[in-house]
């Protein structure tokens, strides 16, 4: 189960970093297992150089090392019509919220698995869509203060009329309820308070910025209904 989790993942966002020198900056004296299972926890020893000179002394860190996750917003640029799913979330009923929440696709990159990959097959998992296209959106880390998960978000152009009310692998027990809403009720969950997730926020945020160029983009040569 060790292998599941895949430490690092190079940066995917385009351009150089406008940050260097960061594996200089930092040195870890120790790593010590915690726990391993679906997911793993580590608890590094470690010391980093200061803004103001000099180094700082050792400094013991837990990471909660998930893996990395791709997030997906589909979209239909012909009915102009996003489409979006609700599943149960232990952590958000753990963290005493709502457990069942409005987010997008995602799921966990596997050895050997690319992120478009990922995109593409959880598209199809968790909303019975094929994906047509994508288009890159960012790739971000989650809580960089605790865990080393890194999430990459995509918008993938599918047919939104074709998604079924429900979706998601039995074996995995996902019970998801798949439904799709226009692009403009869509933009306007950001102000609705119904949307409490960081993946599905981002995306939408994106998705309000680039809705003109993307359509016009993926409409070209095609006729709306």
């Amino acid at each position: 189960m060790r292998f599941r989790h895949l430490k690092t993942i190079a940066c995917l966002n385009p351009g150089p970093s406008l940050r260097t020198g960061a594996p200089d900056r930092a040195e870890t004296l120790n790593v010590e297992p915690l726990y391993e299972g679906y997911f793993s926890a580590n608890r590094y020893t470690l010391k980093h150089q200061t803004f103001a000179g000099g180094w700082t002394p050792p400094i013991a860190r837990e990471v909660f090392e998930r893996g990395h996750a791709v997030g997906i917003l589909p979209y239909d640029p012909v009915s102009d019509r996003v489409v979006l799913i609700e599943q149960f979330r232990a952590g958000a009923m753990v963290a005493g919220w709502h457990p069942w929440l409005i987010e997008i696709a995602a799921g966990i990159i596997e050895p050997g698995e690319t992120p478009t990959e990922v995109a593409t097959r959880e598209t199809a998992e968790e909303t019975g869509l094929a994906v047509k296209r994508l288009e890159f959106i960012a790739h971000v880390l989650c809580t960089p203060g605790g865990s080393t998960e890194t999430l990459a978000l995509y918008c993938a152009e599918v047919d939104a009329l074709a998604a079924p009310a429900q979706a998601g692998l039995a074996h995995e027990n996902e019970d998801i309820r798949v439904f799709s809403l226009s692009a403009d009720e869509a933009v306007k969950l950001l102000s609705a308070g119904v949307v409490d997730n960081s993946s599905t926020l981002i995306a939408l945020q994106w998705f309000a910025l680039n809705r003109a160029r993307l359509r016009a983009l993926w409409m070209d040569g095609k006729e709306t209904p």
